[in-house]
């Protein structure tokens, strides 16, 4: 039964609070005064559903197969030549949470807040605002002014957003999150139904239930029943202020010349990856830091246009192939119409770890166009990803398997490497680039994350006691010991098991140590006050 949330909303005067925001974005780019030359680039790959246990650096005994499920088969296992050297010539975090689904956890990512402050509970279940012209959600970029575009922007960087949102963007409020630039993969916010380009299903009933039709076919097709958009071939894809110009938003192919070379084999991924990599030739040119921010849809499923009666949950990626230093990528040749296609095996099978490939072949791109540029040494470079693996975590309570989160961390400065058993969080990141860039918070800007930065590359203790998550109602919390999931059930964690999730549960608290019954203690107080999705599910007044 949905809850009824009684609670009365504020009404914001916008004019005094985008009259504050302002000026605290200006008062803090008048005290920025002659920044250093060798201000560390920022490159983070984010990806799509996609759990620790799926990369091989993290030594899971199993992994998901290509329909889902568990597999211990090595044909299924990721090939991540790249990542496991950014993990092990930096470090790699192996108790890291975010969310168990995708708005929830990139509000983490993108504000350093939990939805106690955010109100962004689960996917599409957010906290609403009343405006003059009626309720509404409340935006990201009003509830947290001070996230991980705007943290870019004070600090002189000049910052791009690529592949997905989710954050409700649409057209002038993409601008109010402070990136620079974007190309974005577009999602539900996005109305493609007049857009000439790109692969799309629609839901239909049938037989009082709903159903996928592909529209490519105009036939029913297998798969779970919501409208999708490609993100891989023949996408649909969005660029704001293109090359810096200040266009706002335009459909991409936006040129005679894009629109020449558009076609099925054109590969949202690559298409973004390029852009990317043009951002960071321009802004070396200028002689300005950057930010890139590629929050990749790979991981997550999609609809196979190329196979559309298969029911492949994760489609497959153009060929690519690792001779032990570098990659070669063989050019898609697909040709074909209205649901019949031929790849000439220039197409991967299908399969999550298909996707996790490809994601190290983008990193690989970013690093190699580091070192051609002479910057390899001052980027920092940040691999992970938003919930866990589809049909294993994503969505669940249990344990940690929806909210348990890869991290791999690079950069020339590190003083710890390798495996590292601290707690961390997505809400860590904005705190942690602040850090990074320079950037001072405001002290009265309250944030739930802390800075990994200074346990990272100094002396300092580790970031936190104990780290938290949710979903809707339902609570989790963890320390270095224990865990209460979301059904309220406890967990020993003092060992990460081989297959990411046989904990030994809690039963006889006798049984166990003083130090995991003090944690017990501990955490039971932070889930008392953090439990307010039903008495302050709204902002605040």
């Amino acid at each position: 039964m949905k809850i009824q949330h009684k609670q009365n909303l504020p009404i914001p005067s916008h004019s005094v609070y985008w009259t504050l925001v302002i000026a605290a974005v200006l008062t803090f780019l008048s005290i920025l005064t002659c920044f250093s030359e060798t201000r560390p680039n920022v490159i983070i790959l984010f990806a799509d559903d996609i759990s620790p246990r799926e990369l091989p650096v993290y030594q899971s005994s199993v992994w998901t197969k290509p329909k889902g499920g568990d597999t211990s088969d090595p044909k299924y296992r990721a090939h991540t030549p790249v990542l496991d050297r950014l993990a092990s010539e930096g470090c790699y975090l192996n108790s890291v949470w975010g969310a168990t689904v995708c708005m929830p956890s990139r509000a983490m990512m993108m504000t350093g807040r939990y939805a106690t402050r955010t109100k962004w509970w689960d996917n599409r279940d957010l906290g609403k605002i009343r405006t003059p012209k009626g309720e509404r959600t409340w935006y990201l970029f009003e509830s947290s002014p001070i996230g991980m575009g705007q943290i870019a922007l004070m600090g002189g960087y000049a910052s791009v957003w690529a592949g997905k949102t989710q954050m409700q963007v649409q057209g002038e409020d993409f601008q109010r999150f402070g990136f620079t630039e974007g190309m974005i993969g577009t999602g539900d916010e996005m109305d493609i139904r007049n857009f000439k380009y790109g692969f799309r299903t629609t839901i239909v009933n049938v037989d009082g239930k709903p159903a996928v039709k592909n529209l490519d076919s105009g036939k029913l097709a297998p798969g779970y029943p919501l409208a999708r958009r490609s993100y891989g071939f023949n996408p649909h894809q969005v660029v704001v202020n293109e090359k810096g110009k200040k266009a706002g938003l335009e459909w991409w192919p936006n040129t005679p010349e894009a629109q020449a070379s558009f076609s099925l084999n054109t590969y949202g991924p690559d298409i973004e990856t390029d852009y990317g990599l043009d951002f960071m030739e321009r802004q070396h040119k200028a002689g300005k830091p950057f930010l890139i921010y590629h929050a990749t849809h790979l991981g997550h499923g999609d609809f196979d246009w190329l196979n559309p009666d298969s029911g492949n949950k994760w489609p497959g990626t153009p060929v690519i192939q690792w001779d032990g230093k570098r990659y070669h990528r063989t050019e898609p040749d697909i040709t074909g119409s209205k649901g019949v296609y031929d790849t000439h095996g220039t197409v991967t099978d299908p399969g999550l770890h298909r996707h996790i490939n490809y994601c190290d072949y983008i990193m690989w791109r970013y690093i190699e166009k580091t070192k051609a540029l002479g910057i390899y040494e001052n980027t920092v470079f940040i691999f992970a990803a938003d919930n866990g693996s589809h049909k294993f975590g994503k969505t669940r309570v249990d344990q940690q398997r929806g909210v348990h989160v890869p991290l791999i961390i690079h950069a020339s400065n590190l003083t710890k490497k390798g495996e590292l058993n601290a707690l961390a969080s997505l809400v860590d990141m904005v705190p942690t680039l602040a850090d990074i860039m320079g950037v001072k918070i405001p002290e009265n800007y309250e944030l739930d994350g802390k800075s990994l930065w200074p346990y990272l590359t100094a002396d300092a203790p580790e970031p936190h006691d104990w780290i938290y998550s949710y979903k809707k109602d339902k609570q989790l919390a963890r320390g270095r010991k224990v865990l209460r999931d979301g059904y309220g059930t406890w967990w020993d964690v003092s060992v990460l098991p081989e297959d990411h999730c046989s904990f030994p549960e809690i039963k006889d608290w006798g049984s166990v140590s003083e130090q995991h019954r003090e944690e017990r203690e501990m955490l039971l107080k932070v889930l008392e006050k953090n439990n307010i999705y039903e008495t302050e599910y709204n902002a605040p007044r």
